[in-house]
């Protein structure tokens, strides 16, 4: 089965088309308005599959798309603002592009169904909570999938008996702790705008802020704004590009100093909250642009987590280039770096929804 996988992100648009043994037949970016015609340029597929970044409660697992689907996946699009609309534009494009082939849309929170209860659970009245279905979602869950499957390989273990916490850093970010292969705990809750500080996106804060924002003058739609387009490393320092930010932090520039401490406080607070909830640590994973290509910030958390056994080869954390080892000799934390491979999760999704069906 050759699988068209879409992946539609905060900042991106990526696609890859798989042969039945994922071997990429071709993988391109672009942007959405490209969609369709670099859609019609490929090789014709036998399925496609769509990444969503929020499936609701109604979505715990990917799913063939139809009519009613369709209608339920609109219904979830302020939920995720950033990208919901990108997904359904994509899911369109298939649609309209290449009649007669289905369409599976796969979600980042069905990987975090498994949370408990006391992580899903917001201290918030029982009426709210059943009225509008608030809890913690989760997001990243391909990325998390794909990541600890590929850890097991590449520590020849199976990775269910790991307590690992991974590490998806990009324009958006996010931590799980994964305990017997399952999220047990996450950063991001009912929106991705929770957690760590972000490119565009503040990342936790005090819930009150916007709240009296609005009560002194600024509008619902300014605050949304501010808080998902122009708050986090943009705020702080007038960019969110992690490779510009380390450029002005070389040349001493103050904000820029400055974001990447916030940026790094609030990684390693995140991260230990990751650790105490699965009461230990054996492997700590890095994916995402983020995580896979600055190794400063890895080297930096790694060194903020010393006290729990991690540690990294300076040699071998500043060479790697794709999936590595990049452990110091003798760590009892592993520490590795994983290339982001959302489209082989997809299609994995993919052929399992279509092979039941």
């Amino acid at each position: 089965m050759r699988v068209l996988t879409v992946n539609p992100g905060s900042s991106s648009l990526k696609l890859s088309l798989l042969e039945d043994d994922d071997t990429p037949v071709t993988e391109v970016s672009g942007s959405r308005e490209e969609l369709a015609e670099l859609i019609s340029e490929l090789p014709r597929p036998d399925a496609a599959g769509v990444r969503f970044v929020h499936g609701g409660a109604d979505f715990t697992a990917p799913v063939l798309v139809d009519g009613p689907v369709t209608e339920r996946l609109r219904g979830l699009a302020d939920l995720a603002p950033l990208h919901q609309p990108a997904s359904l534009h994509a899911l369109a494009e298939i649609t309209g592009t290449l009649p007669g082939v289905p369409a599976v849309a796969c979600f980042d929170t069905a990987f975090h169904a498994t949370l408990p209860d006391e992580a899903a659970t917001y201290a918030l009245p029982r009426v709210w909570r059943d009225r509008f279905g608030l809890r913690r979602f989760g997001f990243h869950g391909l990325s998390f999938s794909y990541a600890v499957r590929r850890a097991g390989e590449l520590l020849d273990t199976d990775p269910g008996a790991l307590r690992m916490v991974v590490c998806h850093l990009g324009s958006g970010a996010s931590l799980a702790a994964v305990a017997e292969g399952r999220s047990i705990d996450t950063t991001m809750g009912f929106t991705p705008l929770e957690g760590l500080v972000m490119a565009s996106r503040a990342g936790s804060i005090d819930p009150g802020i916007p709240l009296w924002l609005m009560k002194h003058g600024l509008t619902r739609d300014e605050v949304n704004d501010g808080l998902e387009q122009d708050s986090g490393l943009r705020g702080l320092a007038g960019t969110g590009d992690m490779r510009e930010l380390r450029r002005l932090a070389e040349d001493r520039d103050v904000p820029a100093l400055a974001a990447l401490d916030v940026y790094h406080h609030r990684l390693r607070a995140c991260a230990a909250a990751m650790v105490a909830a699965l009461g230990g640590l054996d492997v700590l994973v890095f994916t995402g642009g983020v995580g896979e290509h600055d190794p400063s910030v890895r080297f930096r958390l790694a060194a903020d987590l010393a006290f729990l056994g991690v540690a990294v080869d300076p040699d071998g954390n500043a060479d790697a280039d794709g999936d590595a080892d990049v452990s110091a000799a003798g760590a009892a934390v592993r520490t590795l770096v994983v290339t982001a491979r959302e489209d082989l999760e997809i299609a994995a999704e993919v052929r399992r929804v279509l092979s039941a069906g």
